[in-house]
């Protein structure tokens, strides 16, 4: 069964943000679904790459649901949710 890890809301202006460990080689696994998702997603995307970019990690897969998060807020999240996943090990 695969480790799985969570950091944020469903409250208005955040995001939950849900990751799972992935098999070394599988890359990074993305689905972005939520109230700003059609309008921010190539830019919620970009920001997601570069903190996994920043923390090292390659292989996860991330679930964000969004509700009007700020950028720096979804940077946190994610963050957070891939440093209490890496805790679990």
């Amino acid at each position: 069964m695969s480790r799985t890890a969570q950091a944020g809301t469903l409250e208005s202006m955040d995001c939950l943000v849900t990751v799972t460990e992935a098999n070394a080689g599988s890359g990074i696994s993305l689905g972005i679904t939520g109230s700003s998702a059609a309008r921010f997603k190539t830019a919620m995307e970009k920001k997601v790459h570069e903190v996994l970019a920043a923390m090292g990690v390659k292989d996860i897969d991330i679930a964000i649901q969004d509700n009007g998060a700020l950028d720096i807020v979804l940077g946190a999240r994610v963050e957070t949710a891939v440093k209490r996943l890496e805790r679990e090990e």
